[in-house]
């Protein structure tokens, strides 16, 4: 009996060691595809993009500017908000860190690299993931359940012309832009409170974050944003066109879709960074 029941013990083991590698492939699988699927999705956009005008189904130039409108200007506000506080809370932590060295002047530099190269991009794209991202996700989702995009195909309407493209579009425009905004914001909530605590005053303040920066400093910022933008659209679509389950799956790929763009955007930048600083 007490083998029998160490040979059981050991079966049940095995059993659940193979459901555990069973598991991790079907998960590595499923990534594999998704990715794959983006892939094809960033291209075939790209074909609607540069040829759809040339074979009778352009991209309308409508959608794209009521989705440029919903991710980027109505966003404004929000991301004022937070670029103000980042801005400031940058400059409470750098004046209190080079206080210990005696160097407080010296606090514009890190602000302004600090800014334009990581917060201000990687915040926005975040604040865009978990607001323009997820509303994408579960538009695509519930017309997925709703088998409204395979009315589209029935009435002869390519799906990713029509859904995909305008809010590809938008993104990689109004990310950028939004981004840029930020770095106003953060740099001007940063000055108003190096004056208020060291006595610099604004122009002098400024003056010295212009000459910090170049245009590489600007362009390394915004070019992640571009990166963000393709990221958050195509991780958005994919899950919101692979959704099953009814209105609870249109929940799951929505908070999905959040947690997905997050990881790339942040594991993105940090590959952009070791990258582009070699």
């Amino acid at each position: 009996m007490p083998a029998e029941g160490g040979q059981q013990a050991l079966n049940g083991a095995a059993r659940r060691a193979l459901d555990a590698v069973e598991r991790t492939g079907r998960a590595c699988v499923d990534s594999i595809s998704a990715f794959g699927y983006g892939a094809a999705l960033f291209a075939e956009s790209f074909f609607w993009i540069f040829r759809g005008r040339s074979i009778r189904q352009p991209v309308r130039l409508t959608m794209i500017f009521e989705e440029m409108m919903q991710i980027g200007i109505v966003a404004i506000p929000i991301v004022t908000v937070l670029s103000l506080t980042i801005g400031v809370m940058l400059a409470i932590q750098g004046i209190y860190t080079l206080s210990l060295f005696g160097a407080e002047s010296r606090v514009t530099i890190g602000i302004a690299l600090s800014v334009t190269r990581e917060f201000s991009p990687l915040i926005t794209g975040i604040l865009v993931a978990g607001r323009s991202g997820s509303a994408l996700a579960a538009r695509l989702g519930t017309m997925s359940i709703n088998q409204e995009i395979d009315a589209l195909r029935v009435m002869g309407i390519n799906p990713v012309r029509f859904l995909v493209v305008p809010p590809l579009v938008a993104m990689m425009v109004m990310l950028p832009a939004l981004s840029f905004l930020s770095d106003l914001v953060a740099l001007f909530g940063a000055g108003v409170y190096v004056s208020l605590d060291l006595g610099m005053s604004l122009p002098a303040y400024s003056d010295r974050v212009i000459e910090v920066l170049t245009v590489n400093d600007l362009l390394h910022g915004l070019g992640k944003s571009m990166i963000f933008a393709v990221l958050i659209t195509l991780v958005a679509v994919v899950n919101g066109a692979g959704v099953t389950g009814g209105a609870e799956g249109v929940g799951r790929v929505t908070t999905r879709s959040v947690v997905q763009s997050i990881a790339a955007i942040v594991i993105t930048d940090m590959l952009f960074v070791f990258v582009v600083t070699r």
